[in-house]
């Protein structure tokens, strides 16, 4: 999997091109066990180069996930499968993704999640506050939706400590941060197995805010 770069774009300037950033929907999000390919594309070029590469019978939608312009390619039944797309897009088009799920089994609440866009709460901190964005690598992220006791729980599925960062300017724990894809694919399908909203980013791209965090 390549990492990703996520970057911003200038258009073309006048009234058009700000009408087109604002039509772009909204990515929504994988349907429960999906893992879903998010493709960042965003010229007009891009995306006519990745739908020509890719095959018709693989559903693509541009869309904005982070404020960034995405091309959202679902959706895959196994890791393995949403994998090898992204190496392949990554080769053949030269274009970096994001490779994301949710629980089989719903364990949030959305009202938790209005909540958690409104007023996030953080974990107890225990190192002091020194942010720092991560280096070349994988980092493994879980949603926890405005509840910090699920520190514990994403502790006992990774076996270690979690940390706490930001990446898209929203607050996330930070399962693992690894060099290793395949331990990053590991981390995400066990956090997936236990009903947690994880994704794989590229780790250049968090901030870490806390190496260790508790609740």
């Amino acid at each position: 999997m390549s990492t990703i770069s996520f970057a911003y774009v200038g258009l073309i300037g006048g009234m058009s091109s700000v009408f087109a950033q604002q039509t772009i929907p909204l990515c929504q999000p994988p349907n429960a066990g999906e893992y879903l390919l998010l493709v960042v594309s965003p010229t007009a070029n891009n995306q006519k180069q990745l739908r020509s590469a890719l095959p018709p019978e693989l559903k693509t939608i541009t869309c904005k996930y982070l404020n960034e312009t995405v091309t959202r390619v679902g959706g895959f039944n196994k890791i393995d499968d949403a994998n090898r797309w992204a190496r392949y897009v990554s080769n053949i088009v030269g274009l970096s993704a994001i490779i994301t799920t949710r629980p089989t089994t719903a364990d949030v609440q959305p009202q938790a999640q209005a909540q958690a866009q409104l007023q996030p709460q953080t974990p107890q901190q225990t190192v002091s506050y020194n942010p720092q964005a991560l280096g070349e690598g994988y980092a493994v992220l879980v949603d926890y939706y405005n509840r910090p006791e699920l520190v514990n729980r994403v502790q006992q599925v990774v076996g270690g400590n979690v940390g706490f960062v930001s990446y898209g300017q929203r607050p996330y724990l930070l399962a693992v941060y690894t060099t290793n894809q395949t331990e990053a694919y590991n981390t995400l399908q066990k956090l997936n197995n236990s009903n947690f909203v994880a994704s794989i980013v590229d780790s250049r791209k968090v901030i870490l805010l806390r190496s260790t965090v508790r609740f």
